[in-house]
């Protein structure tokens, strides 16, 4: 059974007097524990598709099924809660909150979906100890390397046990070692079976997937394994 079925989506912003098709007429069907790099220039409307896969955004039409679900007719508040359990973001710049510490902002997640305080403290003490950064519970974003914010962000992404997770130009703030390394933490998850799909502009971030996705002017051009 798969995971999304995007079926006739279109999404149309207004900009002054004109009409943008972000999105035409598009069919996807992704399953579950695929790896898949969405790709395209700036404009082609792979950011549009990823914030549509992940709920942070509705279609002017068509349908989406996630987990043989239609999602599109939920209300805002069964949306966040499907996007809170089931769907991990992982972005660019990273989206910590700044006062908190990397063991909070890994905490986050947990406490709005209501797990057990024991709970809490044994999950994200394990997260701490799988992503490397034990020894760096205690400290704010402002005190950490951008790959250890990178590794804050896909442990809060990744705490609730997710169907999938989105990232979003994952290595674009990362300098090449960094940017391997947090590829190598993504494709372990994927590897345990988690849906990995990646919107990225490079061509050999693009190049790990297992399928890529090219996106034009808000069509699927290419799809190939």
């Amino acid at each position: 059974m798969p995971l999304i079925e995007l079926t006739g989506i279109e999404r149309i912003f207004t900009l002054g007097d004109s009409e943008v098709h972000a999105l035409h007429a598009l069919d996807l069907t992704l399953d579950a524990g695929e790896y898949v790099a969405i790709m395209g220039p700036s404009g082609s409307g792979k950011s549009t598709l990823l914030n549509l896969i992940g709920l942070l955004d509705r279609p002017d039409a068509g349908t989406y099924r996630f987990e043989d679900r239609d999602v599109t007719t939920l209300s805002a508040d069964e949306q966040a809660r499907v996007r809170r359990e089931r769907i991990g973001f992982v972005f660019q710049s990273f989206h910590l909150v700044p006062r908190l510490t990397a063991a909070e902002n890994i905490t986050l997640p947990l406490m709005l979906a209501g797990v057990d305080p024991a709970e809490r403290v044994q999950r994200v003490k394990q997260a701490l100890a799988d992503f490397g950064l034990a020894d760096r519970a205690e400290h704010r974003p402002d005190q950490l390397s951008g790959g250890q914010r990178q590794r804050v962000a896909i442990a809060r992404a990744t705490i609730m046990r997710p169907a999938m997770i989105l990232a979003d130009e994952p290595t674009g703030n990362l300098d090449r070692a960094t940017g391997e390394e947090v590829m190598r933490l993504l494709e372990v998850l994927n590897a345990n079976g988690v849906t990995l799909v990646v919107v990225t502009h490079d061509a050999a971030l693009g190049a790990r997937a297992r399928r890529q996705i090219s996106m034009e002017d808000g069509s699927k051009v290419q799809d190939r394994t």
